[in-house]
């Protein structure tokens, strides 16, 4: 069959479309951004679901693809932006493609939606807007005269996976804070039971209309999923601590302020709601139980899924401990320690006078600098020009103040193990193109 993949770059589309490959189906990608194809690769067509909301776009693209049999909707987002709205991707733009399809003479739709929480049928009222846009989506669907498959699956679990790559930063790290206590309830699914579930439906050749929730074949805490996490990983038990959900609350609405989509207002809200629901359709569908959390990384070294995870958060974590260190040493030496102490520091160099205090600003200066560069500017070349100013320092203090290598609370060798972090930086550095 020939089968359109709108969302083909995103986590779970990139695995649909590998699975379908394999099956033996032709497989073509809607994507915002296309790539020149190469090869026997899938055909690429440019879709922007903020946008495209106009069934009369989706039907001169279908008919310029030929006959589609299938069209897959993997497209979503988990916050809004001023540009990317809930009711535009989950709902407008899914909304304009199937009455296209029904038009075009595409046969069966699959709509990749979301579990709902637990009282989601009894008090919609409670449903967040991702949830509203996502369920508007599938009622429409459902009310169409198209074939249909629509999976809302809990939380999906895959190494590559967004929400997998979190839950395992946040078991690998040392301490970590609990929403509540951590008893809210969710049942991962593996993504490899998600294509299947697919692959199932799409064979059988007298398909008839499904709702399935994709679901592990067990509900869990969300403190037992991440300690499932740090299992997998080889590492020994977490240190975690309860959060009472009234700063959880103020903590999420204050997180918006900044740089990131984790922790929001609607995740925390879709968390409480306890994301489960009865296993045994989705095993019945899949012909076995769903994959267990046992073999969630089957095959994979835990060693490697703990450096991944380690990585994510001390390589940060060491850019600005290193851009503290720059800045401080930067406004000590600009005045907060007495200036004659720092120029009496340069008078073994033979330095005095104005040329003392014009190096003494130089060298605040290039701290200051580096402080800032290495917030906004991480390199390789900067970890190398660092290493050389460092062993520079060094050698330097060796010829005229080797009393400084003596000295009680080593100084000097101080910068050893800030050598060794630069080094560290420098080996996971991977510069932009």
């Amino acid at each position: 069959m020939k089968i359109l993949i709108c969302g083909a770059q995103g986590f779970i589309g990139r695995h649909i479309s590998l699975a379908l490959q394999k099956a033996g189906h032709e497989v073509c990608h809607g994507v915002r951004r296309p790539q020149a194809v190469t090869g026997t690769g899938p055909a690429e067509i440019a879709i922007d679901y903020a946008h495209d909301t106009d069934p009369a776009i989706w039907e001169t693209r279908l008919r310029q693809l030929g006959q589609v049999d299938v069209v897959i909707n993997a497209v979503g987002i988990l916050n809004e932006t001023s540009r990317l709205r809930f009711d535009a991707i989950h709902r407008d733009a899914p909304v304009a493609l199937f009455r296209a399809a029904e038009k075009c003479g595409v046969k069966s739709v699959v709509q990749i939606s979301a579990l709902g929480g637990r009282q989601e049928a009894e008090h919609p009222d409670i449903m967040t807007g991702y949830m509203q846009s996502k369920r508007a989506a599938d009622n429409m669907l459902m009310e169409s005269g198209l074939t249909y498959l629509v999976l809302r699956p809990s939380l999906v679990v895959g190494v590559d996976g967004g929400s997998s790559q979190l839950f395992r930063i946040l078991a690998s790290l040392p301490v970590l804070g609990l929403p509540g206590r951590g008893e809210q309830q969710v049942q991962p699914v593996h993504m490899d039971d998600l294509c299947t579930a697919i692959n199932i439906w799409l064979a059988n050749a007298t398909r008839s209309n499904l709702v399935l929730n994709a679901v592990g074949p067990q509900a869990m805490s969300y403190r037992r999923m991440l300690e499932i996490y740090r299992q997998a990983m080889g590492m020994p038990a977490q240190t975690m601590f309860p959060i009472p959900m009234s700063v959880m609350r103020v903590s999420a609405r204050l997180a918006t302020l900044l740089p990131q989509t984790t922790l929001t207002p609607d995740s925390l809200d879709m968390l409480e709601q306890d994301n489960v629901a009865d296993a045994q359709p989705f095993a019945a569908h899949l012909h076995r139980p769903a994959i267990s959390h046992e073999d969630w990384f089957a095959g994979i070294p835990a060693n490697m899924l703990a450096s991944t995870a380690i990585a994510a958060w001390s390589l940060p974590l060491f850019r600005y401990v290193l851009a503290l260190v720059w800045f401080v040493t930067a406004a000590l030496s600009f005045g907060i320690y007495p200036i004659s102490g720092s120029l009496a520091l340069l008078q073994p160099l033979g330095l005095s006078g104005a040329p003392a205090m014009f190096m003494l600003m130089a060298a605040s200066s290039l701290d200051l600098c580096l402080g800032l560069a290495t917030l906004f500017w991480p390199r390789r070349i900067l970890w190398l020009m660092q290493i050389a100013l460092i062993v520079g320092y060094s050698c330097i203090i060796a010829i005229y103040s080797p009393e400084y290598y003596l000295h009680p609370f080593g100084p000097v060798l101080k910068n050893l193990p800030i050598l060794a972090l630069l080094a560290f930086l420098f080996a996971h550095q991977r510069d932009a193109q």
